[in-house]
């Protein structure tokens, strides 16, 4: 599960990378879709305090009036040793060990950003740390919110703040942490208010209380806590933070901690409520529903990037300018282009370019290896060899050998071999397309062309997708041939092999003891072995026949038929590359960087699960 937060990490930093951070854009956004933890509070609520006790570390700017004025994505990376450090995604050769050091670039970096006025900007600032001693965790630091501007700051920052909030917070994706002071009134609470607004049943809040040990003497949180003051789906969690005191004084963090169990254990009032409060305890709960979260948006994910980028791919098809006055002139020169593409994508195939071989260790390993991992042992247990021959017999027990029960058995077997043979026939596919991609990145002239480029590969595509159809229509014959007819000369020897096991005059009764049910099923799983065999050398040679051959041969014929019957107009717009639209196509072409390498992460995310 753990590979889930670090996917989603990478993604948000490919986003932030080329620009894409959730803001209003022509351009379709990632961000917005996946899921993320946003800390939101009011100024002086104990956010920091909140976020520098996950870590366990005293990392975040402190001073008066708005302090945070840019989104801090912190991403907490659980790794072993006793090492920790940070490392900013704006200076990825840089790693920092002194925190005090971090500090200092979070305000530098936000400055950088704004200028040293106090203005906001919603571009994220992207921190990373590795310790031992964190969750694996990511959570978005938001500006506190606040109900006045200070000297310095336009009259509307009260309004540009709880914007930004919300542009966050109102995503269906965003879990939102409301920090909430408990020596304040809840009602009047800054975070309850905004997160109510956008998440009114409470589904995607959790609530966490500050500055529980400051309340007013003959006071306490527990109505709260218990969620009888303000219920959410999700329970409160009550923290004690450092004070400013401990602060100033630099008191441990582990301390700091030790502390706060300390004081939710021995209160009275909290005591039955210890085990699920602390700053500890809100760390690995917001991990656990942060993984949970995660794999639930898994498919959407997938099911938007999938959209999105034929979406990115329809809008450059149409990007274009005329090179030639001619029909015939704009039909050579797309002809050539196809051609000069058709060579590169054969070169890979046959070894002068890398990337052909990769068909070959679907052969040689992944497919043998996918066959060894069937369990015909379970199909093959004694129970199920039982169960499948008495069966086959019926209402008369078989007289020499089970020969409905074998072929039941072994059919039962071979049919699971379809599943192998038809992910190796997917394998060959998902490389005879990447090698498209490869040939088209490649091929130059297609670059001046990016209408003419995502034509011809979506036309490559429906010709592998054609062949990949007619490869597992002949693959799967293969197995079902397996299955329809039974190899007579094996069985011929079976006689001799139960002579050799045991005497064949035996009581019929006597035959469904183990030792005569275990002959069964060792005798099946030879012949299946032997079955497995034959495939792993006939199926590699349909594939090859039915995808790579077809492939170096006929490629583009389909596309090459169509284009010979479009007319002028349609021609033109192959070969158009208009000025005014170069800017929006280079944007385009980087989000679909984006997406496609997005589309690469959860696939081998995917495959790895």
């Amino acid at each position: 599960m753990e590979n889930l937060i670090s996917l989603v990490n990478k993604l948000q930093r490919a986003c932030t990378a080329l620009g894409d951070h959730g803001e209003e854009s022509a351009l379709p956004t990632l961000w917005d879709s996946l899921p993320a933890i946003a800390v939101v509070g009011g100024q002086s609520s104990g956010k920091s305090s909140v976020l520098e006790s996950v870590v366990g570390k005293d990392f975040l700017p402190r001073g008066s009036g708005i302090v945070t004025r840019r989104p801090l994505v912190l991403q907490l990376h659980r790794i072993d040793g006793d090492r920790e450090y940070a490392e900013f995604m704006h200076q990825p050769r840089k790693r920092y060990t002194d925190f005090a050091a971090v500090r200092k670039e979070i305000a530098d970096e936000t400055d950088r950003e704004t200028g040293r006025s106090k203005q906001i900007s919603p571009v994220p600032i992207h921190l990373s740390i590795y310790s031992p001693k964190v969750v694996n965790l990511t959570l978005i630091d938001l500006p506190g919110l606040t109900k006045v501007a200070v000297e310095g700051q336009p009259d509307s920052i009260v309004h540009d703040i709880e914007n930004m909030v919300r542009s966050y917070i109102e995503k269906p994706n965003c879990i939102i942490l409301a920090v909430s002071p408990a020596n304040q009134d809840l009602a009047t609470s800054d975070a309850i208010k905004i997160s109510r607004e956008v998440d009114p049943k409470g589904e995607r809040t959790f609530g966490v209380l500050t500055k529980i040990d400051l309340m007013d003497k003959g006071t306490d949180a527990v109505d709260i806590l218990e969620g009888r003051s303000y219920r959410l789906q999700h329970p409160w969690v009550g923290v004690v933070n450092r004070s400013q005191q401990d602060i100033n004084k630099n008191v441990d963090m582990i301390d700091a901690r030790r502390r706060e169990r300390e004081y939710f254990s021995s209160t009275p009032e909290y005591k039955h409520l210890a085990p699920r409060m602390g700053s500890e305890y809100l760390a690995k709960m917001l991990s656990k529903h942060l993984e949970q979260v995660i794999k639930s948006r898994i498919p959407g994910i997938q099911s938007l990037i999938t959209k999105t980028i034929a979406e990115l791919e329809t809008e450059l098809n149409r990007l274009g300018k005329p090179i030639a006055n001619d029909a015939g002139g704009k039909l050579y020169t797309i002809m050539e282009i196809c051609r000069m593409f058709d060579g590169i994508y054969k070169e890979h195939l046959d070894g002068v370019r890398p990337g052909g071989e990769k068909v070959y260790h679907v052969f040689d390993n992944q497919f043998p290896v996918a066959i060894k991992r069937l369990q015909f042992d379970k199909q093959l247990s004694m129970e199920n060899v039982k169960k499948l021959i008495t069966e086959a017999d019926g209402y008369q027990p078989h007289l020499i050998a089970p020969e409905q029960g074998y072929r039941r058995l072994i059919e039962s077997c071979i049919v699971s071999i379809r599943g192998p043979a038809e992910a190796a026939v997917d394998a060959v596919h998902a490389i005879l397309k990447d090698l498209v991609r490869k040939a088209i990145n490649e091929t130059h002239e297609l670059k001046q062309f990016p209408t003419l480029r995502v034509e011809v590969g979506n036309a490559a595509f429906e010709s592998l997708d054609r062949m990949r159809d007619e490869s597992k229509k002949n693959t799967l014959k293969l197995v079902d041939m397996e299955c329809s007819y039974l190899t007579v000369d094996f069985f011929r020897k079976l006689p001799q092999d139960v002579e050799k096991g045991g005497n064949p005059s035996h009581s019929i009764f006597d035959r469904y003891n183990d030792s005569y049910l275990r002959r069964i099923g060792q005798t099946v799983l030879s012949y299946v072995n032997m079955v497995c065999a034959t495939l792993r050398n006939s199926i590699p040679k349909s594939i090859v026949y039915c995808q790579v051959r077809e492939a170096k041969r006929s490629l583009l014929d389909h596309f090459f038929t169509e284009l010979g019957a479009r007319e002028m107009k349609q021609l033109s717009k192959l070969l158009d590359e208009d000025p005014a639209v170069m800017e929006r196509r280079t944007n385009l072409a980087k989000r679909l960087e984006l997406y496609r390498s997005a589309q690469s992460e959860i696939d081998a995310v995917a495959w790895s699960k």
